[in-house]
Order: C-alpha cells, then structure tokens, then sequence
C-alpha cells in the first residue's frame, strides 16, 4: 500500500506570489534535494498517511484549492496517486517545486523557486514552462545574471523576487535594489516584488 510523508496539512490563505490571499489547503512533502541555509521547513520530520487518510483529512477543510510544496513535492514518485482523486473531487491542484524536477500535467497551476545558491544545478533545466518563477534574493555579483539567465530558459507569466529572511529579519533593501537593476531600462517591467505576507499577517 502506498504511503505518503507528510510534515503538515492545514488550510490557510496563500501567502506570496501571484495567488497571495488565495484561501487552500497546503499539503507539505516531506524530503528535498536542496539544503537552503533559510529554509523554514523541516522536511525531515514527517507523518506517514495513507491514500485515503490524506483524503480524508483534505475532506475536512473548506477550500476546494490545494497547494502542494514541500521539501520538494516533484520528488514524490507516489505523487500522481494523489493527484487524481483530488481532480476528480473537483479540486484546483497548485504546487511549488524548486524547478528541478518536472511538474505532473495534472497541476492546474505551477509555481517554481530556482534557487541561486544552487545555481550550477540548473544548467539543465527540468521544467521549462511555468504560471510564476519567484526567486529569493542573495547579494551576489552573479544573481542578476541567473534571474536573467531564468527568465531566458523557464516561460512564466509572472516573475517574482522574495526577501529572504534568516532569523527573522528580511533583506528588503537588497531585494528592492536588485529588482531596479533587473527591470532598468526595460519597457515590460516583468519582474516584481513579492514577500511572504503570511507572516506579517501572522498567519501560518
């Protein structure tokens, strides 16, 4: 029987890009194939639950979207077995991956986060097709070059920058600067802020 890790499930408003407000309920994988120095998961504790233990659970809540993220979901082989009932239960199916793996074409709506710290990973790109790219900013020499370089190789409608917060405090002034340096001179202005507004609206 199959079985799935997973560090929580619960129902919340999303919190970041595009979708920001957006009510669903987020199931979290356990597992990634990243070690990010600011990650806020521990993806190593998890629960096991069943098919229909998931299902159940899901049942319980309101909202009829779910986000899938992780850890890194696109590394649950089990995956697609989940995927399906909650189509056919009438779900809207979105998930945040780290770009590494490819997306199941069941997802209704892909968001990917490559991760500059990992940059030499992403030579070869799984997932060339996306609704939003955000990428969390880091004062390096090179990261404009790997946003540029990301643009070039994933297709989205939407690109994003994030803070990133370690112990609690965020790079805002840094992100800004860099967003200015990414849309300078250009008339689309397709990169845009996006910060995790789920903490300071203090919710999970």
């Amino acid at each position: 029987m199959v079985d799935f890790r997973i560090v929580e499930i619960f129902e919340s408003l999303q919190g970041e890009g595009y979708n920001t407000g957006m009510p669903a309920v987020f199931i979290r994988f356990a597992g990634c194939n990243l070690n990010c120095t600011w990650c806020d998961t521990n993806f190593r504790k998890f629960t096991r639950f069943t098919l229909n233990d998931l299902m159940t659970k899901v049942s319980k809540y309101k909202s009829k979207n779910i986000i899938i993220t992780g850890g890194e979901p696109t590394m649950v082989k089990a995956l697609p077995e989940l995927l399906l009932p909650l189509k056919k239960a009438g779900y809207f199916i979105a998930i945040e991956s780290n770009g590494l793996g490819k997306v199941d074409p069941l997802i209704d709506y892909i968001a990917l986060s490559p991760k500059f710290c990992y940059q030499s990973r992403y030579k070869k790109i799984a997932q060339s097709t996306a609704n939003e790219v955000r990428i969390v900013a880091e004062n390096h020499p090179d990261f404009i070059d790997f946003c540029q370089y990301i643009e070039t190789h994933i297709q989205a409608k939407h690109y994003y920058l994030s803070p990133c917060e370690k112990d609690g405090v965020f790079n805002m002034f840094e992100t800004i600067k860099l967003l200015g340096k990414i849309n300078q001179n250009r008339l689309d202005n397709k990169w845009f802020l996006s910060v995790q507004s789920h903490k300071f609206a203090n919710i999970e």
